[in-house]
């Protein structure tokens, strides 16, 4: 064991300390909530893209900028995109020795970070001249960021190894929800039915995350994540009745903030939390010692 080990007398374990009695019951009511929806999403008739979505309320233009509001507010985005990679970086590995019980853990938050500052890109992209083809490039680098927490969530609160096996598996279902679309929006025939379901699914992962027991402090703050999320969605419906009250800003340029700060809330939850086993008594150090011959 290294110094630090020895210190706090923890081994360092890929498995999450949880019980598993509540992993295996939220793991059952999540497939169940799924198939659920899935059943749902096969019984409805299709949905299509709106073409009224891309008639946003705040269409005013600043510095030869078209939408201005829209496309400026993209850059919290970018700010926290990088910031969460810089904090990731390898040369901070005291701060990730601290943060993550499984250096392992990390994929999935700086896929997420990632995720984020491509948002930046693919939104601004979007609102410049709104229409289904730039939406693309807006929901593709969304779904990474809804993925990689999903995949987050299960490495640290069900099995670290598990969580990493299904990020690349999360990352292909949420493109595919999003080419699924674009490509019955091309045919003709206009179907938000996948898509919808796959971020209905995310939210229900984190709503569930919040019963499961983390190995870290701060594990309410994914109640935060959510609460950013749900104001966002309720930003975007009323973009126009927000415009019309305040006269300043749009509905949805306020989701943009509200998103951005559900990716803050992740990264002040990782530069804030300790491991719970961190707050435990030290063990004696001749349990230590004999700890170390074990």
């Amino acid at each position: 064991m290294n110094v630090r080990q020895q210190h706090f007398g923890l081994r360092r374990s890929s498995h999450p300390v949880v019980n598993s009695i509540s992993a295996n019951a939220a793991l059952g009511i999540l497939l169940l909530l799924i198939a659920i929806l899935a059943l749902i999403a096969c019984s409805i008739p299709r949905i299509p893209q709106p073409l009224s979505y891309h008639l946003f309320a705040d269409g005013r233009s600043f510095a030869g900028i078209p939408n201005f509001g829209d496309v400026a507010s993209n850059l919290p985005f970018a700010i926290i995109g990088i910031g969460g990679m810089v904090f990731l970086l390898p040369s901070r590995s005291t701060a990730r020795d601290r943060q993550f019980l499984d250096r392992r853990e990390i994929w999935p938050y700086a896929t997420f970070f990632i995720g984020l500052l491509l948002t930046a890109f693919g939104s601004t992209y979007y609102h410049l001249a709104p229409d289904n083809a730039r939406l693309l490039w807006d929901r593709l680098p969304l779904t990474i960021t809804f993925m990689s927490v999903v995949a987050a969530v299960i490495a640290e609160r069900v099995d670290v190894g598990l969580g990493l096996r299904l990020l690349p598996i999360l990352l292909c279902v949420g493109f595919a929800s999003v080419l699924q679309w674009y490509w019955s929006e091309t045919s003709g025939a206009g179907d938000m039915r996948f898509y919808a379901a796959v971020q209905a699914c995310s939210a229900l992962v984190l709503l569930l995350a919040l019963l499961l027991p983390s190995r870290y402090t701060r594990s309410s703050d994914l109640g935060l994540l959510l609460g950013f999320y749900c104001l966002a969605k309720a930003f975007e419906f009323f973009d126009i009745p927000v415009f019309t009250l305040l006269h300043v800003v749009s509905g949805h340029t306020l989701k943009h903030l509200a998103a951005a700060a559900a990716g803050l809330s992740v990264l002040q939850m990782l530069r804030k939390r300790d491991p719970l086993s961190m707050a435990q008594p030290l063990l004696p150090c001749a349990l230590m010692v004999r700890n170390d011959h074990d």
